[in-house]
């Protein structure tokens, strides 16, 4: 299959939303529990959260597939913050997070950014690592849920661009 790289549009919004979900609840599972599947799934991002990251200057890059629907995206903040890299459990393994990070990346290198850096989920870490990025440490934290703190992680990352 055949995808396309190309920025966000308003109309995204929703099927990145549900493609977010998706690798939460699908993919999720085999790194962590089903309490921090539920906790993380619990606080990822409304349709409109993506509106209104975009209208704030946050750049989001979408893979469509050969529909032109979302199937992968990644978003990058102005200071090179890539805060979120996702992909639809049924596109998975096919390169997409690779490409998106280098079109980040391209994109970071061009505003003049000097770094980029993300937390990667277990999920993610390998695609960064790939893309040149350097772990720096494990993160622990919790995410309150249902009146519980679950504990979770990710790795706090980064890739220098001078």
């Amino acid at each position: 299959m055949a995808y396309v790289l190309r920025p966000f549009c308003a109309a995204d919004a929703p099927a990145i939303s549900a493609l977010t979900l998706a690798a939460i609840l699908q993919v999720g599972s085999t790194k962590y529990s089903v309490e921090q599947i539920a906790a993380w799934a619990g606080r990822h991002p409304s349709a409109q959260r993506f509106l209104d990251r975009a209208s704030s200057g946050h750049w989001i890059w979408i893979a469509a597939d050969a529909e032109d629907q979302p199937v992968a995206f990644t978003l990058l903040e102005p200071d090179g913050h890539l805060d979120m890299l996702y992909c639809h459990p049924d596109h998975t393994r096919k390169g997409l997070s690779e490409q998106l990070l280098a079109q980040a990346e391209a994109y970071a290198r061009s505003e003049g950014l000097k770094r980029l850096y993300t937390e990667a989920s277990e999920l993610a870490v390998r695609a960064f690592e790939r893309a040149g990025y350097t772990k720096k440490h494990r993160r622990d934290f919790s995410i309150e849920h249902d009146g519980n703190a679950i504990t979770i992680h990710n790795y706090a990352m980064e890739k220098r661009l001078t």
